[in-house]
């Protein structure tokens, strides 16, 4: 099973002095931490979708980075890419998430992907939001164009979705304000 981390929309919201994914958390880039979640919930491999931006320099080498080309087309490119690569590595699953997502813990990400279900949701409170566990058997049913990926899924088959309650902050930082919010 992969852990796939998409970060490869160009943040047109965010209106700072850098791509939004580079902006320091702590120190340290936001993709960076979210990437580094990830690798701590111990997936077979680490997958970073990127397009608008070069990340590689920011990332581990033990990261595999997939560049889209497409990313301006909507988010479904970058699913599908990532999609396409698990297949071709054998993976049974992936599960997905976003780079602009900080507060979300590698505990999180290890429960979506320890479920036994093949279509699954974090839930922080009453709030579903990634990562999601999409196995082989969805991949085919996810959209091939548009800036949606695994929500458009989940609400064409609302009874194939399970949920895993989660704990931290699974908000998304679009905008300068998101970042002083978060800081």
């Amino acid at each position: 099973m992969a852990g796939v981390v998409l970060a490869a929309g160009g943040g047109t919201r965010f209106v700072g002095d850098t791509h939004k994914l580079l902006v320091s958390i702590d120190g340290t880039p936001m993709v960076r931490v979210v990437v580094d979640a990830v690798r701590r919930a111990g997936f077979d491999e680490v997958v970073v979708v990127q397009g608008a931006v070069d990340l590689v320099e920011v990332l581990p080498d033990d990261v595999t980075v997939i560049q889209n080309d497409r990313w301006n087309d909507g988010q479904a490119t970058s699913l599908r890419a990532a999609v396409g690569y698990a297949d071709s590595r054998g993976h049974s699953a992936i599960v997905v998430g976003l780079g602009d997502q900080p507060g979300v813990s590698a505990e999180a990400w290890r429960a979506v992907g320890d479920s036994e279900h093949d279509l699954v949701v974090a839930e922080f409170g009453n709030d579903r939001r990634p990562p999601v566990k999409l196995a082989a058997s969805m991949w085919s049913s996810l959209p091939v164009g548009g800036d949606e990926g695994a929500r458009a899924l989940m609400r064409a088959r609302p009874e194939l979705v399970h949920s895993v309650p989660c704990e931290g902050n699974p908000a998304d930082i679009d905008t300068v304000e998101d970042l002083r919010r978060w800081s």
